[in-house]
């Protein structure tokens, strides 16, 4: 006779569901954080909130106070080229960065409504002054109120004349100097405005008086 089987205990009908449960249970506490303890909670608090970065403003391609073109010299004797043009033609400093032996690395000056740029000579980076090449390539055209005043003043000051004020047939009064550094300057007063057909007559009638006709 078979030997019988021994009977399985039937499980409780509560068993599953509290298994149930506590397998839930565990799933939501993987997923929810912990909450920090008190005393971290009070130092998240006590920190100071890291202010928002201002949005940069936009920039304007040309400064203000600076026009499209601006002249730069390249001298020798930063600043005394700096004194010069203050006393000779009511400069005002604006900035320079000099090294320790006041050599001028870059300087800004404000001459009316206009900024010159300069910085003394640097020969072995090409940078010359035109004492040192014996010359200037060009000139600056600089206009002023009073330029029988302004232009005595810059002779008075070390400047030497190039040609001596005048009335200019295109409607200015203008002469033309050279600073103790060698760069040119053409000093004017606007005095009349004059339209390009007349002017084309003047110049023609100016350039047959100095060929003596």
């Amino acid at each position: 006779m078979a030997a019988k089987k021994p009977k399985q205990k039937k499980r409780s009908p509560k068993t599953k569901p509290a298994r149930r449960k506590s397998v839930t249970r565990a799933k939501a506490a993987r997923k929810t954080p912990r909450k920090p303890a008190p005393a971290a909670r009070r130092a998240a608090k006590a920190a100071p909130r890291r202010a928002a970065k201002p949005r940069p403003a936009a920039v304007k391609a040309i400064p203000d106070g600076y026009h499209s073109a601006t002249p730069y010299l390249i001298v020798k004797g930063g600043s005394a080229a700096i004194d010069f043009y203050r006393r000779a033609f009511g400069a005002t400093e604006l900035m320079r960065f000099a090294d320790p032996s006041g050599k001028l690395g870059h300087a800004e000056l404000r001459i009316g409504d206009s900024v010159i740029m300069l910085a003394d000579e640097v020969p072995e980076m090409g940078f010359k002054s035109p004492k040192t090449l014996g010359g200037t390539g060009g000139s600056i055209m600089l206009y002023v109120k009073d330029v029988d005043a302004v232009f005595a003043r810059a002779i008075a000051f070390g400047g030497k004349e190039m040609q001596p004020v005048t009335d200019k047939f295109y409607g200015d009064r203008s002469g033309m100097l050279e600073d103790p550094f060698g760069h040119q300057w053409s000093i004017s007063t606007h005095t009349e405005d004059v339209s390009p057909e007349e002017m084309k007559v003047r110049m023609a009638a100016f350039e047959k008086q100095q060929a003596g006709g």
